[in-house]
């Protein structure tokens, strides 16, 4: 199984672990991402979630509303740095993951993603991270704090590579 950004091909093994294989047996995904530019990068990977069941968990403004539309989607609160509306937000997507059991978590960051993809490390979960496209010269604040625990973490800039030497360079998502 392989997931595609910008014609390359990440084999979903990491540490001797083919999440691919995972994949075929249990193949629920959530993609998780702010509103705005990050969710349309992680929409950029429909070839390769719509052969599995999905969802997304994202922030209720106009882009997630009309996403909703069409997709199975869950409204979380925007944490901004914000120790109550974080509080709020870990127990809203504990909510999701406890009611969804996804397999695999994929996110492009940032602040609303953060809760859901250490929540699903914590239970067991593979973690898939791509680097925000605006980052074109120094790691994202999400970015530092989920690389250490992400299973495939996917750089889209090279001038960033420095930052992420366990990391893959995707090229852009677009």
């Amino acid at each position: 199984m392989y997931i595609c950004i910008n014609n390359r091909k990440f084999k979903l093994l990491t540490n001797n672990y083919d999440l691919g294989e995972r994949l075929e047996k249990t193949k629920k995904i959530c993609l998780t991402a702010s509103a705005g530019g990050h969710l349309k990068e992680i929409i950029q990977l429909k070839p390769f979630y719509k052969q599995h069941e999905h969802y997304f968990v994202t922030l209720a403004r106009e882009d997630g509303k009309s996403l909703a539309n069409k997709e199975k989607t869950y409204f979380v609160e925007c944490p901004s740095r914000n120790p109550l509306r974080f509080a709020l937000n870990f127990f809203q997507s504990l909510k999701i993951l406890l009611k969804e059991k996804p397999d695999i978590v994929i996110s492009t960051g940032a602040d609303t993603a953060l809760a859901t993809c250490y929540l699903a490390k914590l239970f067991g979960k593979k973690i898939i991270y791509i680097e925000s496209f605006c980052r074109p010269s120094k790691p994202s604040i999400t970015g530092k704090m989920v690389y250490p625990i992400a299973d495939l973490f996917i750089y889209q800039w090279k001038e960033i590579e420095q930052f992420y030497p366990k990391g893959k360079f995707g090229g852009s998502i677009f």
